[in-house]
């Protein structure tokens, strides 16, 4: 992997370091136990400061996907399906770094006008079109979540990207969007006849339901996300420090 960052970018550099070691922790090498690379020269190669390359490797340390020990170096955390409130990335990318093999069952793409919730979410009137992406996905023997993401036209998606990608890798490469804060509400729900067949569960099964508001670094809105999980396939974490 090449590592550069963008020194002309808006973007300040620790969050495009941060961005950087997302994407080195999925490589399978350090996925197996390999050292990432040594802060200094890391920090050189990148032509930034040290304690700018720190901050995003503490970030990740908090986060719970980096592990950092004296003279061992930092190694990508060995995680325990899961999802843990602050270790927030795509789904892809999160059931990569645990070991999850992840299969689509459906992918649907469409514009639609958004409802009234929608709208106010994303500060548009109802008869402005968005893009609606619509997945089924789960292990390769059963499905377990129902997505249903809707985009803000700014973001500039077509419907013609390969959506089996992480998402929010897609959004920055293609299109220059970079998701930085997700605020999710989280609530138990019984599966209605929609959700029993899109996930192959009987009526009335129990269903965690997440909502996920998500934002770009001036906290406009990008996504607004509808999750429904498998309640007896998915646990859902909640990590807090004092």
């Amino acid at each position: 992997m090449r590592y550069s960052i963008d020194h002309k970018s808006p973007v300040p550099l620790h969050a495009q370091a941060e961005t950087l070691l997302r994407k080195l922790i999925a490589e399978e090498d350090y996925q197996n136990g390999k050292n990432l690379p040594n802060e200094v020269e890391l920090a050189k190669k990148l032509a930034i400061s040290r304690t700018t390359l720190r901050q995003a490797i503490n970030k990740l340390v908090f986060e719970g996907l980096l592990v950092r020990k004296k003279r061992a170096g930092t190694k990508v955390a060995q995680a325990a399906v899961s999802s843990k409130s602050n270790n927030w990335l795509s789904f892809s990318q999160e059931m990569k770094l645990r070991g999850i093999p992840i299969k689509n069952f459906e992918l649907q793409v469409s514009q639609v006008f958004p409802s009234e919730e929608v709208a106010r979410f994303f500060e548009i009137k109802t008869d402005r079109q968005v893009l609606k992406l619509e997945r089924v996905r789960g292990k390769p023997n059963e499905p377990f979540v129902y997505f249903v993401s809707y985009f803000h036209p700014r973001v500039g998606l077509t419907g013609e990207e390969d959506f089996k990608k992480p998402l929010y890798e897609l959004l920055e490469n293609e299109h220059s969007v970079i998701a930085t804060l997700s605020k999710e509400e989280i609530s138990a729900k019984a599966a209605d006849l929609f959700i029993a067949d899109k996930l192959k569960i009987a009526v009335g099964s129990p269903v965690l339901f997440r909502k996920r508001y998500v934002f770009d670094h001036g906290e406009r809105p990008i996504e607004y996300n509808l999750g429904y999980y498998k309640a007896d396939s998915f646990i859902y974490t909640v990590e807090s420090t004092r």
